[in-house]
């Protein structure tokens, strides 16, 4: 995409610290409207767990309308020029309250339906759009190959071919043509994230250039001819060279034989590990062909360190003048350059932000994404009139179904900031009136009279490296706290892993014993999995009689009570393999149940599904 004459025009009329101040993206607690004005910021987004006031739309739609204007002002004889404001909604506007929570990519996957994601893209659009926003940095195209990752869950699937199936459908739902009723786009992280070894997030991906192209570039072509406008890098290295500055991935591949005219940007403080030198790490990520950096805290540096870079030789203006160029290209495709600013946009402040419609859709995601492991005895589904107890850490808690990426960077915990939609506990209560959510002081829990169980288990909230599952020796550091987490980017290793095992009955054994224990009072057991990726859990599996894989569903708990009950029938099928075991360094799990496995309750599809999956 070449810039337009006025684009063109625009151009020839920056200074040159001016362009690098387009080169920008600031994170929103490290700028202020001000600054973004007299200095020509080009980005501004908010960090996981960033949000303005109440964390309403109405202040979201007041923050960068703040920022918009600024930005379109000028100042010191220069141009205006309309931001960018970008956010991670990767399930749905996940930052703000009240929002409409999807399943994470891993439910998704098993969904295989790729129509259904594409509305889910859609509706996630529109609430974007609701808060006055502009850029979705999503969808993740990372093919996850080794469940250790802690983003295996912003995986669909370990199979490149299903990830590329879906990576046009989200851009098409996102950006619905751009202008007022779309948002940007943004293919991430190019390339390679999911194929670390040992699943070590910002690790090393260790592959032959071909397999590299079969496997982690080919998702990447579909979304591009839709036309995808931004791509984001990744902190990950290819064979011994980190992403951000690989020259070759970027400019000759992306940008060269995929084609690709928009602009790339880098992952969060990116940079700062190609050297300890700030301008030579400056000028080879620039030189890599990327165009727009984002260096949440240290942006003045970044824009002087630009300017100085290119007086000194070490950098040609013409690259910086290529990737101001995408930048502006990008900003009028978007229609920044025509729409009003976002306080009198159409759909600002929009009542169908965490509406039932929208709800209604992420319901369907969850049902569809439920995925049958075991049903001895054909337990599933359940008798509405029956007597059951509800049991399990994670049945009353909205938070836990929501996963990381929520609200907050690492997630939350409990109801009180999950607003709308249902836990699994709240569900179940609308369709069985005789369950009984154990702990409640009504006793029910001892009564003889009780004819099944549901145990909701599995694992806590995480994002990033977090939530990786490492070997660890020695002490590792505390999870940083919010403030930390705006620091530059730790790199692999100096987070603290979520554990050092795949075995759920390592991780939380109280999950285990909760089902024996219920177990062993002659119920039948229905366990139900919450998780961002397939845990071994051939302990919790022998323990129940039925045994369902919800993942990370959101915050339409419903959705898994209405097929528990026989609503719906499962529909999931795993786009992930199921662990038997835990995973030995630099070897492969052995699988329990393979890709394309699920059941259902329909008895003669259930087998028919066995021998088609092996």
């Amino acid at each position: 995409m070449k810039p337009s004459p006025r684009m063109a025009g625009l151009l020839s009329r920056l200074s040159l610290h001016r362009k690098a101040a387009q080169m920008v993206q600031a994170e929103r607690l490290h700028i202020t409207p001000e600054q973004v004005r007299d200095f020509g910021v080009g980005s501004v987004l908010s960090g996981g767990g960033s949000f303005p006031g109440r964390n309403r739309p109405a202040d979201w739609v007041a923050m960068n309308d703040a920022y918009w204007a600024a930005s379109a002002e000028g100042s010191d004889g220069q141009p205006g020029i309309p931001l960018l404001y970008a956010v991670d909604a990767i399930h749905g506007h996940n930052n703000v309250l009240g929002a409409t929570v999807f399943p994470h990519n891993i439910g998704l996957g098993a969904a295989h339906d790729p129509a259904l994601v594409e509305r889910v893209a859609r509706v996630t659009a529109r609430e974007v759009l609701a808060t006055g926003l502009d850029w979705n940095l999503a969808p993740t195209l990372a093919v996850a190959g080794d469940c250790r990752w802690g983003r295996t869950y912003e995986s669909f699937a370990e199979v490149p071919d299903l990830v590329a199936e879906y990576a046009p459908r989200i851009v098409r739902g996102l950006q619905a043509g751009l202008g007022a009723g779309g948002v940007l786009a943004c293919p991430k992280h190019w390339v390679g994230d999911g194929g670390t070894m040992d699943g070590v997030d910002q690790g090393e991906t260790l592959a032959e250039e071909a397999e590299l192209r079969r496997t982690h570039v080919s998702p990447y072509g579909p979304a591009l001819e839709v036309g995808a406008l931004a791509v984001m890098v990744s902190l990950s290295s290819w064979n011994g060279t980190l992403c951000h500055e690989h020259r070759y991935l970027i400019t000759e591949v992306l940008k060269g034989e995929l084609g690709f005219s928009g602009l790339v940007v880098s992952d969060w403080n990116g940079i700062f590990a190609i050297s300890d030198d700030f301008g030579e790490a400056v000028a080879r990520s620039v030189n890599a062909g990327i165009d727009l950096f984002m260096v949440p805290a240290q942006w003045q540096r970044f824009i002087s360190e630009v300017v100085r870079q290119v007086k000194a030789g070490n950098v040609e203006e013409a690259r910086i003048d290529d990737a101001v160029g995408r930048i502006l290209a990008v900003k009028e495709a978007c229609g920044l350059f025509d729409q009003p600013r976002p306080a009198a946009r159409k759909w600002s402040n929009h009542a169908s932000f965490g509406s039932a419609d929208h709800r209604n859709v992420a319901r369907e995601a969850v049902r569809k994404s439920l995925v049958l492991l075991k049903n001895e005895g054909n337990v599933l589904p359940l008798d509405r009139d029956a007597r059951i107890l509800v049991a399990g850490r994670i049945a009353h808690d909205r938070g836990a179904l929501c996963g990381g990426f929520t609200v907050e960077w690492q997630g939350v915990r409990g109801n009180d900031r999950i607003e709308g939609g249902a836990s699994v506990w709240e569900g179940i209560r609308q369709i069985a009136p005789r369950a009984h959510l154990f702990g409640e002081s009504d006793g029910a829990e001892d009564d003889g009279h009780l004819e099944a169980a549901i145990v909701v288990i599995g694992e806590k909230p995480y994002a990033e490296g977090m939530g990786d599952i490492r070997d660890w020796t020695g002490s590792p550091p505390e999870t940083p706290s919010v403030d930390e987490a705006q620091a530059p980017a730790p790199g692999p290793g100096l987070l603290r892993p979520y554990g050092d095992t795949l075995r759920l009955s390592r991780l939380h054994p109280e999950d285990l014993a909760t089902i024996r224990s219920l177990r062993a009072r002659d119920l039948p057991v229905v366990a139900v999995l919450v998780s961002g990726r397939p845990l071994v859990v051939t302990e919790e599996l022998e323990a129940a009689d039925a045994f369902v894989a919800a993942w990370l569903p959101g915050s339409e708990g419903a959705g898994v009570a209405q097929v528990l009950f026989g609503d719906h029938d499962f529909r999931g099928r795993l786009a992930h393999a199921w662990p038997a075991n835990d995973v030995a360094r630099g070897e492969p799990a052995e699988p329990l149940f393979p890709v394309g496995y699920g059941l259902r309750t329909d008895f003669e599809f259930s087998a028919r599904l066995g021998k088609e999956t092996g």
